[in-house]
């Protein structure tokens, strides 16, 4: 079972609905006892930083999603739900994330291009990820964001992106995978990459049932 978590703040029905024409199974929950049975877990979201750190406590899902994460579970983030993956945000004033991964999260500097930024744009694959599996280097994804994540550790940056700076836009580290770029709304290569995590998911409760 893939959980997708709901916590008020995730462009949760494109999400399901990519999941599901891309011909994989999720539940959708904001309760931590599901998303700790769950064989794995997706994090979309849109919105504030700060915001969805707030909600995630509230809802007592903070200790779920990090002790998925720890167990080996795949995971797999979608816009904030790669961005609250590191240190710090600087939205708003600095905030906490999960600090999974040492980084930070700052605003797109003032170079003259509108912000958020907005629409279809270029990813360059820069090391091997099974989520891109079939998905070509230079594909077009579609982004909505105002923020990027800085990562200390280069290994973990699967692509990069050009919006006035080159930025992280897709990041791998064993189980974890999470994309600044919006699969759900990515049409064909979008599903691709869903259909891929659902693949991931299956190999994986194969060779080793949680």
């Amino acid at each position: 079972m893939i959980a997708v978590i709901d916590y008020g703040m995730g462009n949760l029905k494109s999400v399901e609905k990519g999941f599901i024409k891309a011909g994989v199974s999720v539940t959708v929950t904001n309760k931590a006892d599901i998303i700790e049975k769950a064989d794995a877990i997706v994090l979309p979201g849109v919105g504030a930083f700060r915001d969805c750190m707030r909600e995630l406590s509230n809802l007592g899902l903070i200790n779920a999603i990090v002790d998925s994460i720890k167990k080996g579970k795949p995971y797999l983030g979608i816009c904030l739900g790669l961005q609250i993956l590191f240190t710090e945000s600087e939205e708003f004033g600095v905030c906490k994330g999960l600090d999974i991964f040492n980084g930070r999260v700052p605003r797109f500097p003032h170079n003259g291009l509108k912000v958020p930024h907005m629409g279809w744009n270029e990813v360059k694959i820069k090391r091997d990820n099974p989520l891109l599996q079939g998905v070509t280097d230079k594909s077009f994804l579609y982004f909505v964001h105002s923020f990027y994540v800085a990562p200390e550790d280069s290994s973990i940056v699967s692509t990069t992106t050009d919006y006035g700076i080159e930025f992280t836009s897709m990041v791998h580290r064993g189980n974890i995978f999470a994309t600044q770029f919006h699969p759900e709304k990515s049409q064909a290569i979008g599903l691709r990459i869903l259909k891929n995590f659902g693949d991931i998911v299956n190999r994986r409760q194969k060779s080793n049932p949680i």
